[in-house]
């Protein structure tokens, strides 16, 4: 599978918005819902992006469905990379966007550590095939090579196509 030809420059956030708070600001907020806070708001930022593809059909929706998919278990992997997806009837057809946060945030990643790099990807339900074969594509290539340092350097969108592409080609 071609991932770089799924992954759109427009698709591409270089720098999120959403930041953790200092600690010290944070200790009147439960854990848990400081934790869902944050969540909740990276989430929004990448609806927010696969919505500018025209393909979403209700962003609200759509982020409900994303919510509801990492409640179930966290798609915080290791080493900074988070892979938010959902199989959803907003979604008009496969759509992969990418974000990156350089300072970090907390997205509940397996080794406890802050997620940086954020590859996002919903599909319409039916789409089982092209779905798994992202899903496991992206998860080989970072577990066979760390990509990470490229991805925090990348300084344009096509640098991060470029990065997407080497990824696909193993």
């Amino acid at each position: 599978m071609n991932l770089a030809r799924l992954l759109k420059p427009e698709l591409i956030l270089l720098e999120l918005e959403t930041r953790d708070i200092p600690e010290e600001e944070r200790e009147e907020i439960p854990p848990e819902q400081y934790l869902w806070d944050i969540k909740g708001r990276v989430l929004g930022e990448l609806v927010d992006l696969v919505n500018r593809s025209g393909r979403v059909s209700n962003r609200n929706k759509l982020l409900q469905d994303l919510i509801g998919r990492e409640r179930k278990a966290t798609t915080g992997l290791a080493s900074g990379v988070a892979i938010p997806h959902v199989r959803t009837i907003y979604a008009k057809e496969l759509l992969i966007g990418f974000a990156r946060s350089t300072p970090g945030v907390g997205f509940d990643c397996l080794d406890e550590a802050p997620a940086h790099l954020f590859f996002v990807m919903v599909a319409p339900p039916y789409d089982d095939t092209a779905y798994l074969k992202f899903y496991r594509q992206m998860a080989e290539a970072f577990s066979q090579r760390d990509y990470r340092e490229d991805f925090m350097e990348a300084q344009t969108e096509g640098e991060i196509m470029r990065l997407v592409k080497m990824m696909g080609q193993g």
